[in-house]
C-alpha cells in the first residue's frame, strides 16, 4: 500500500470558457437592444437681404366693420352685407392692384361670419396683404 500523497504538479486554474461566454451573451443583448437614430437633413436655401429699402407701395385700405356686422372701406359704408357687393366695393378701392395692402379692422363683438365673408371676399380679389389690426387691452398695461 502506497500511502505517499501524490504532489500535483498542476496550477489553479481559472476557467474562461463560462465567462467568455457571458461576455458574448451581453455584446448581442447590447447589439440587439440598441436603436440606430437616423438623422435627416434638409438642405435650407436662405434668401439673401438687399441694402435697398422697399418703399410702401400705396397707402392700405381699410376695411372696417362694426358690431352689427356693417362693412367700411376707408370710411365709407358699403350698401349691403352680402359678399359680393362687398368684393364689388373692394375692387374698387383696391384700383384693380391685388398687391396693395388690405387692413382688416373688427369690433370684438363682431360676428365671425361677417370677418370670413370680408377675407373670402379679398381672397376672391387675390388680396396677398392682409392683415387683421388690433388693439392693446387696458389689462396688459
Amino acid at each position: 500500500m502506497n500511502f505517499a500523497s501524490k504532489q500535483r504538479d498542476d496550477e489553479p486554474r481559472i476557467d474562461l470558457t463560462p465567462l467568455i461566454d457571458v461576455v458574448f451573451i451581453l455584446l448581442i443583448f447590447f447589439m440587439v437592444t440598441t436603436t440606430f437614430n437616423r438623422q435627416s437633413e434638409l438642405k435650407v436655401e436662405l434668401p439673401e437681404s438687399s441694402s435697398e429699402v422697399e418703399k410702401p407701395l400705396d397707402k392700405p385700405v381699410k376695411l372696417a366693420i362694426d358690431a352689427s356686422g356693417r362693412y367700411f372701406i376707408n370710411g365709407n359704408e358699403v350698401v349691403n352685407t352680402k359678399g359680393d357687393t362687398l368684393a364689388m366695393a373692394l375692387s374698387k378701392a383696391l384700383g384693380g392692384n391685388p398687391n396693395q395692402a388690405v387692413i382688416l379692422q373688427a369690433d370684438a363683438k363682431t360676428p365671425h361670419q361677417a370677418v370670413v365673408t370680408a377675407m373670402d371676399a379679398a381672397a376672391k380679389l387675390g388680396v396677398n396683404q392682409l392683415s387683421i389690426a388690433t388693439t392693446m387691452s387696458s389689462e396688459g398695461q
